[in-house]
């Protein structure tokens, strides 16, 4: 097990009071590492079977969110859920001040600390510390704390939740328990109490003040308009059905209303969250949840577990099922914006622009760049390096292609979308429109349900059809492979994870299979979470897809 540190200094500058190391260590005891576990903060944060020792990585998450409050001088959020992972497992990451995730260069510590012993993290926080809160000019590890935390429905939330006030209370942070909550509520959050009393204020920081600030700029954008049929939304069996149940008090019916029929929102029974439904069943398989059956051409939406992934599909009349996943949404999204801001007469004004990675489909990049004539940039896969790429641009669209994603609004778009005076009805409405839009997308972070009533009012606005959405461009047939590896670290990617430095000539291999398929395009990666790698292909035919995406599955079996 690695225990290295990567704290520069060779002797603490400061020395906190030994009996605040002692209380660290002490409270510490009921969580030991277990032998041979070794941990790593990755793109979801820390998530792992919930028996493998994440109670210990959770009493070091409530030292870390401690001290990183303190250097920001803010509130930090922590949200225990393993998504879409099975119910045995669990997982938890952190929130910096402004909803977003948390700062790259952190995750080094958190690591850090989830690799250390209980009897040695008082001396490890320590070295944190005077890594981080003294520098010559001033000594910040004295200011107070301030974190919040939520958890999904997994029963293994209750025991984590215990391990890291542990921590808390022995540094006496001061903290709110808020119970449960979607990951994107839990963001939303922390963001409302860091803006409380500024220009740029998010909104009200309590659950209801969520659904309400959502349902007002709905009713905003549905004004003189209605939404053809219903939206069947299966929920995962997760923590996004109580809470859609809730925000659909809110919400109007009738006309300029919504028909949402929830279903696969049973959380009485851990055992099924994500079984056979939810975001990722629907994206991986390639097909509706055994459970749902709904008639030809109606509108049905999956969230994950923890609601902060969407994604849409539909059967038609033949009984072929299409889906319209995150790349979708995001054209959705910035086709509406772009027609918008011309409306409003601000389009010279504001650059959109769309953030995908290397899992979005070819053709939704050439549909973005030939027709919708917008800048398209590639990230690495995380909603982290999603989300700062997506920050360059005064309308930034960022989505996954598993229906993570959102849309952020500069300050400069703020400002120019609530202060530019209309000339005319049409520019009033499409600058009250743009104004709404901001209040009901949650910029924080990816949000399911709050993308789901967005993608409702763009079809509403446009009156599309499913098949009409999924007409704008026609997707490549496409395949994403699992492959369990003894080590996935030998899978190194570059260029935005597009293609392979090691293992070595693995990358000439892979292209000369790609060579072989008319619109052939793979890659490989490894996972974040799990030791697993992502094999993805796609190709001009579903069956020469597959062909490409089986070989280069055999090539990631022999490395």
């Amino acid at each position: 097990m690695s225990t290295g540190t990567i704290f520069n200094q060779p002797k603490a500058a400061v020395r906190l009071p030994s009996d605040l190391i002692e209380a660290i260590n002490k409270a510490a005891e009921p969580f030991p590492i277990p032998d041979g576990k070794e941990y790593g903060y990755g793109t979801a944060g820390f998530r792992m079977k919930a028996n493998a020792g994440l109670d210990h990585v959770m009493y070091t998450v409530g030292l870390i969110a401690a001290a990183r409050s303190k250097k920001r001088n803010a509130t930090i959020g922590v949200m225990i859920t393993a998504s879409h992972n099975p119910a045995e497992d669990n997982g938890v990451k952190l929130v910096d001040p402004m909803g977003d995730m948390l700062e790259q260069s952190w995750e080094k510590y958190a690591t850090t600390l989830a690799n250390t012993p209980s009897d040695k993290l008082g001396q490890a926080y320590e070295d944190l510390v005077n890594e981080e809160l003294v520098d010559e000019l001033r000594q910040i590890h004295d200011r107070p704390a301030k974190v919040v935390f939520g958890r999904d429905t997994r029963p293994s939330g209750v025991a984590l939740v215990k391990a890291m006030k542990a921590a808390l209370d022995a540094l006496k942070v001061d903290y709110t328990d808020y119970g449960i909550l979607t990951t994107p509520q839990l963001h939303y959050i922390v963001r409302c109490i860091n803006t409380k009393g500024t220009a740029y204020e998010f909104g009200e920081p309590t659950e209801e003040g969520y659904y309400k600030k959502m349902a007002s700029a709905f009713k905003v954008l549905m004004h003189g308009r209605s939404i053809q049929g219903s939206v069947t939304v299966d929920c995962a069996n997760g923590v996004g059905g109580p809470k859609l149940r809730e925000l659909l008090k809110y919400l109007p019916t009738g006309q300029g209303g919504i028909d949402i029929k929830v279903v696969n929102d049973d959380v009485s029974k851990p055992e099924i969250l994500n079984y056979e439904c939810g975001a990722d069943y629907v994206k991986t398989k390639q097909r509706a949840p055994p459970n749902i059956s709904v008639g030809p051409n109606e509108r049905c939406a999956s969230l994950d577990g923890d609601a902060d992934r969407v994604v849409y599909y539909y059967t038609d009349a033949s009984g072929n099922f299409t889906l319209l996943d995150g790349d979708r949404i995001a054209t959705l999204g910035a086709v509406f914006l772009a027609d918008m801001t011309r409306t409003a007469g601000i389009d010279e004004k504001l650059k959109i622009g769309i953030v995908q990675t290397a899992y979005a489909n070819g053709a939704s990049t050439e549909y973005v760049e030939k027709v919708l004539k917008l800048p398209v940039e590639c990230t690495n896969t995380g909603v982290k390096h999603l989300h700062h790429a997506a920050a360059r641009y005064d309308i930034g669209v960022y989505f996954e292609a598993n229906g993570h994603g959102t849309i952020l609004f500069s300050e400069n778009a703020i400002r120019t979308i609530r202060g530019t005076e209309p000339k005319s009805p049409g520019q009033k409405h499409a600058l009250d429109s743009l104004s709404a839009c901001i209040d009901l997308i949650n910029q924080a972070v990816g949000d399911a349900i709050s993308d789901m009533l967005f993608a409702e009012v763009v079809l509403a606005h446009k009156t599309w059809t499913p098949e009409n959405w999924k007409n704008t461009y026609i997707d490549l047939p496409n395949y994403l492979r699992r492959v369990e590896v003894p080590d996935r670290r030998i899978f190194v990617a570059v260029d935005a994870e597009r293609k392979l430095q090691s293992p070595k000539g693995m990358q000439e291999q892979i292209d000369n299979l790609v060579r072989l398929y008319v619109k052939g395009r793979s890659f490989v990666r490894a996972s974040g979470t799990e030791d697993a790698v992502r094999v993805y292909a796609e190709a001009a035919t579903r069956t020469e897809a597959g062909k490409l995406a089986s070989s280069v599955e055999e090539l990631v079996k022999g490395a």
